[in-house]
């Protein structure tokens, strides 16, 4: 038999299909993605996603939030110390509207949250029907990407482009909206795909040599090199990277709140925080600086202070991973695009070794007299009332800097970023950009999940802890164990310091009056403890971090006790106040 001409033919196995609802399709989608917990709250629209769960007991763990916005935050808080994509659920309605504060917080401090929201049948949309609201177009402003499915055959590709979205290039938050007929419709499943690729959206710019090379060269001749780093070291995972090119280049580097722990605060080339509230060198030193290098930070006013009056003397290098930051704010002399965790070895490979050890004492002398002038009188006050920056440095005393460090919004939230010792990477949870009272409770949960097997303490002031301390109830029934001081000040402190320093003392509504914290968290079979003299602090503080659970220590603290140093609001960084 003649077979040279003999033609082959190659079978494809046909896609294995099972029929199932387009809730379990997003389930089992969920565990192809890495999910392993959901904060969310059920309702009438998400139903059929909550009765499939059912039976997902053993592969998801949900837990039950207070409140939509309580949901939100959970999943920041999970995001930034797992490095993993926050998964919420909520209803249509008002629970979806709900989410709306935590996805404009998760959005302008890129966390990554895939949000799923139940809706009404799809014949009913556009009619008012019973908690019907146009999420889509509430939700667009505050989101990376948002979506409304409603045939279940859209799921699985629905979900992987929205977790592809989320955790890609710069990320942020997404929201799937789904009508409850596509929840419960029946479809042919072939499985789950994960997103690799979408047309037209590149999460990642393409790194330009020639801007490599001029930025290696503006470093190289520099005299009085300066690094700014912010949350995209972290977001990139690019913490030795990072740390390498800083002890190559011998250059010093502060920081923004959301970059506190790309390297740790005690390293000799770490000069602090900058910002409003930031340390006195790093401040005014911008101003005195011939280049200056920024790294995966975006030019916020609270850093910049006067934007015509900011570092006009230096060359500015930016490293950024979205190219809508460069040349937003700050103009750049070399923008560097790319993901810092492929930029930076580039760049290092190309500076040359240095120690600019006089341009480093500078900042040391700066440091010297904020030292004297603000820290010392904060930390180690010889009497008077408690103040918020000595129980910060009590618990770094017992904490060795290696907590978690969750703050809520106002004075408690600069003095905790002063002044904790951030030792680890993903340490320092709080609400950069959008600045919500309320964060702090609930994101300390989500952080707990995300790092189970590291101290977790959220440090609240009174005012915000009552904005969400409903969540207590998050705590009591999940069982996990949350440290919660609350520094209680007994006014909503950080608008009061404005009050007194620019309004002439004009207190308006800010003293605010709280229940007892203590008997609160009782109520929620939370054991908790109350302080207020000097010699009781400390071993209060080794009570809640000894004891087996949760824990709320109430701290009472100066009345009046201002945060400084200060750059008033229009004025430049190096007209930063010490008093």
């Amino acid at each position: 038999m003649d077979t040279a001409h003999e033609e082959t033919t190659t079978l494809t196995e046909p896609k294995k299909t099972t029929t199932v609802s387009g809730s379990v399709a997003l389930l089992e989608g969920l565990i192809a993605e890495g999910t392993d917990t959901i904060f969310g709250y059920p309702g009438g629209a998400i139903m059929p996603i909550y009765d499939a769960l059912y039976d997902y007991k053993d592969k998801l763990q949900h837990i039950l939030v207070r409140h939509e916005q309580g949901g939100t935050h959970a999943g920041q808080g999970y995001a930034r110390t797992s490095g993993k994509v926050g998964v919420v659920f909520a209803t249509s309605g008002p629970g979806a509207t709900n989410l709306v504060t935590g996805l404009a917080d998760a959005q302008i401090d890129s966390t990554p949250m895939v949000c799923i929201t139940g809706q009404v049948f799809a014949q009913f949309l556009g009619t008012d029907a019973f908690q019907e609201t146009d999420v889509i177009n509430i939700t667009t402003p505050v989101t990376k990407w948002n979506y409304q499915v409603t045939d279940a055959n859209e799921i699985p590709s629905v979900l992987a482009k929205a977790f592809y979205i989320a955790r890609s290039g710069r990320p942020g938050p997404v929201l799937i909206d789904i009508t409850k007929n596509a929840q419960l419709q029946m479809f042919e499943y072939e499985g789950y795909t994960p997103c690799e690729h979408i047309r037209s959206y590149r999460p990642k710019p393409l790194i330009r040599k020639e801007y490599i090379e001029q930025a290696a060269a503006l470093i190289n001749g520099a005299k009085k090199p300066f690094i700014l780093f912010g949350q995209g070291v972290l977001l990139g995972t690019a913490e030795q990277e990072f740390k390498a090119f800083v002890e190559k280049s011998g250059i010093p580097a502060a920081w923004t709140i959301l970059g506190a722990g790309a390297i740790p605060t005690d390293h000799p080339l770490n000069v602090g925080m900058l910002g409003m509230h930031g340390n006195y060198g790093p401040n005014v030193q911008t101003n005195a600086c011939d280049v200056l290098i920024a790294i995966g930070m975006r030019f916020d006013d609270r850093v910049t202070g006067r934007l015509d009056k900011y570092a006009k003397q230096a060359k500015v290098i930016h490293l950024d991973i979205d190219p809508a930051e460069i040349d937003k704010n700050v103009k750049a002399d070399v923008p560097v695009w790319g993901d810092c965790k492929e930029t930076l070895p580039l760049l290092t490979a190309l500076v040359d070794q240095k120690s600019h050890s006089e341009w480093v004492e500078e900042f040391r002398a700066f440091d010297e007299t904020e030292q004297e002038t603000v820290i010392q009188k904060e930390l180690n006050p010889e009497s008077g009332e408690l103040t918020m920056g000595e129980v910060i440095n009590k618990l770094n005393d017992l904490t060795k800097g290696d907590a978690v460090i969750v703050t809520d919004v106002g004075q408690h939230q600069m003095v905790a970023c002063r002044y904790a010792k951030f030792n680890q990477t993903r340490s320092n949870i709080t609400s950069g950009g959008l600045g919500t009272m309320g964060f702090g409770l609930p994101a300390a949960i989500g952080a707990k999940f995300g790092a189970p097997e590291r101290t977790v303490v959220a440090i609240i002031g009174d005012g915000g802890f009552q904005m969400t301390c409903q969540e207590l109830g998050t705590i009591m029934q999940s069982g996990i164990d949350v440290k919660i001081m609350i520094l209680n000040n007994r006014f909503l402190g950080m608008v009061r310091q404005w009050q007194q320093l620019f309004h002439e003392k004009r207190y308006s509504f800010v003293d605010i009056t709280s229940p007892d914290f203590v008997k609160l968290a009782d109520s929620y079979y939370i054991a908790g403890k109350k302080v207020s003299e000097r010699e009781d602090l400390v071993a209060a503080l080794q009570e809640m971090l000894n004891h087996k659970g949760s824990y709320l220590l109430e701290v009472m603290v100066a009345k009046e006790n201002n945060v400084f140093p200060m750059v008033p609001q229009g004025s430049s960084v190096s007209e930063i106040r010490l008093k």
